[in-house]
């Protein structure tokens, strides 16, 4: 017979007493309220998955738990944090990353974009990557430069926009054949004036397509904007797997917390054009599911490795344009999913704050 004192001996057990609030037992149901150690979305979903695991481990399959997991205060995890700056008129700034170069993610933020326009929000697209630019060829506005408006007295640049997205991206103003050799403190420079002196107008969702990894531009972007949300973009091997690690790790350090929305995992499987109904695992199977459970966040979607992907990215044409194929309809489900994990987001934890970086390099940054 399953008492209030045996869950309640357990709870001390787990040591999660001092989280809970409030428990009740009827029957086989065991109703807990309780408040998480800290307000980021993974760290939540971490305590409900370990929590039902310990219920079921200790009291059997019998036992149902009904969580209700609330988070902190404000107060209590962000006492210490300096408000950010705004960007005039954008609702939700999400941050596209990776753990590693090479695996999509700019071609997954031109897909998103569209695919947001193509649902009636408004887009725009900060393209980060410093070093290796690649939206302005990827949605057909290569050789394009940005006009000049004036805003209030003051000059600022006028986002190139094309497919119903907004862009601004170093690839606007370097030459095909130029590369762009900057120390950290120029490119962060450059991508804060295209952040800040630029006319973006009213946004839904402005997509900061990152650099791989982890380094200056990144501490540059959670340091000058308030990030909603990072989706991480990796390919299923083992390799890859474990730089999406360090990459999420990044984004939950204390001083920055950013909530990670979730993870795609891109070249998931190939589909061959005369086989539509096959999937070839080439890179391997289910790894980006197997780290969302150990980490404790949603996969977003599994993107095909399909020629027509690359060939639209190659034309400037992104493949979710294309109405009524598998793409478009993989593309729009992924891109569903972001929004809810982000509606999720935005009803449980306060606003993001930028970064105050104050250390030099090799220390902990502070907020």
């Amino acid at each position: 017979m399953l008492t209030k004192a045996k869950v309640q001996d357990f709870l001390k057990e787990i040591e999660v007493d001092d989280l809970v609030h409030n428990f009740q037992v009827m029957g086989n149901d065991v109703y807990i309220d309780m408040t998480a150690h800290s307000p980021a979305m993974h760290e939540k979903k971490k305590l409900e998955v370990a929590m039902k695991q310990a219920f079921a481990t200790e009291f059997g399959e019998d036992v149902v738990l009904k969580l209700k997991i609330a988070s902190p205060e404000p107060s209590e995890v962000q006492q210490n944090q300096i408000k950010g700056k705004q960007i005039p008129g954008i609702q939700n700034i999400i941050a596209i990353a990776s753990g590693k170069g090479g695996v999509g993610k700019s071609t997954v933020t031109a897909n998103i974009a569209v695919t947001l326009a193509k649902m009636g929000f408004k887009v725009g697209i900060l393209d980060a990557d410093i070093y290796g630019p690649s939206i302005p060829t990827m949605l057909d506005t290569f050789g394009d430069k940005p006009l000049s408006v004036q805003v209030d007295g003051k000059n600022l640049m006028k986002p190139v926009e094309n497919y119903g997205v907004k862009m601004l991206s170093i690839g606007f103003f370097s030459g095909a054949n130029q590369a762009v050799v900057w120390r950290g403190p120029m490119a962060s420079k450059a991508l804060n004036q295209m952040i800040r002196d630029a006319h973006w107008g009213e946004l839904d969702f402005l997509l900061i397509d990152l650099p791989p990894g982890t380094g200056d531009i990144h501490l540059s972007i959670v340091q000058e904007v308030p990030v909603t949300g990072a989706v991480i973009v990796s390919t299923p091997q083992h390799i890859a797997l474990a730089d999406v690690r360090k990459g999420i790790a990044m984004f939950t350090m204390d001083s920055i917390n950013i909530p990670v929305l979730g993870l795609i995992e891109n070249m998931s499987y190939f589909t061959p054009e005369e086989l539509p109904n096959n999937k070839y695992y080439i890179f391997g199977n289910q790894g980006a599911q197997h780290l969302a459970e150990d980490l404790g966040i949603p996969v977003l979607g599994e993107i095909p490795l399909i020629q027509s992907i690359r060939e639209s990215g190659d034309v400037g044409r992104p493949a979710a344009m294309q109405d009524g194929s598998k793409i478009a309809e993989i593309y729009t489900k992924t891109t569903q999913n972001m929004i809810e994990s982000l509606v999720e987001r935005n009803k449980s934890l306060p606003p993001t704050e930028a970064v105050k970086i104050t250390t030099m390099a090799g220390c902990s940054p502070k907020k």
